[in-house]
């Protein structure tokens, strides 16, 4: 006869806000210059208040996948994006992503074009999860990433 495993509650409330944010669809959004931050369903583009599921985003380490973007508006008049994705090695806390962030997130705005450049922005979704270009343009027009103001260089 088979042993059971012993009771682990940290085991059991870590697959529970795993399971609580994979079912709403959670994606941390950061947007510059206007230092806006915040989350989104990322399937209904629909903003996710501070709460529970805030909780759950901070408090237990993932594996995240983020999408990094600079967001351009050229000559003509027509939008375009640089973008990038990063999927870190291991599990990381919330508060651990900007050491992973800083270093592809500098170069990523360094190497666009400053004079074309409106904002930039990164979307973390807690998961091992691929954005295409066209979903996260989705999601950075969802939380108003093209009209921010111009900083002057």
């Amino acid at each position: 006869m088979s042993k059971r495993k012993p009771h682990n509650l940290r085991v059991r409330i870590d697959r529970s806000c795993r399971s609580l944010l994979a079912t709403n669809h959670v994606a941390v959004v950061n947007i510059d210059p206007s230092g806006h931050q915040g989350m989104i369903n990322y399937k209904s583009l629909k903003n996710i208040a501070p709460g529970k599921i805030g909780q759950a985003v901070c408090s237990i380490p993932h594996r995240w996948t983020i999408y990094l973007s600079a967001l351009c508006i050229d000559a003509r008049g027509d939008r375009y994006s640089k973008s990038i994705e990063v999927a870190p090695d291991g599990v990381y806390l919330s508060d651990h992503l900007e050491d992973v962030i800083e270093h592809c997130y500098k170069k990523l705005r360094d190497s666009a074009n400053q004079s074309q450049m409106v904002a930039s922005g990164w979307i973390a979704i807690p998961e091992s999860l691929s954005l295409d270009e066209a979903h996260a343009a989705r999601i950075f027009e969802a939380v108003g990433a093209w009209n921010q103001v111009k900083v002057a260089a």
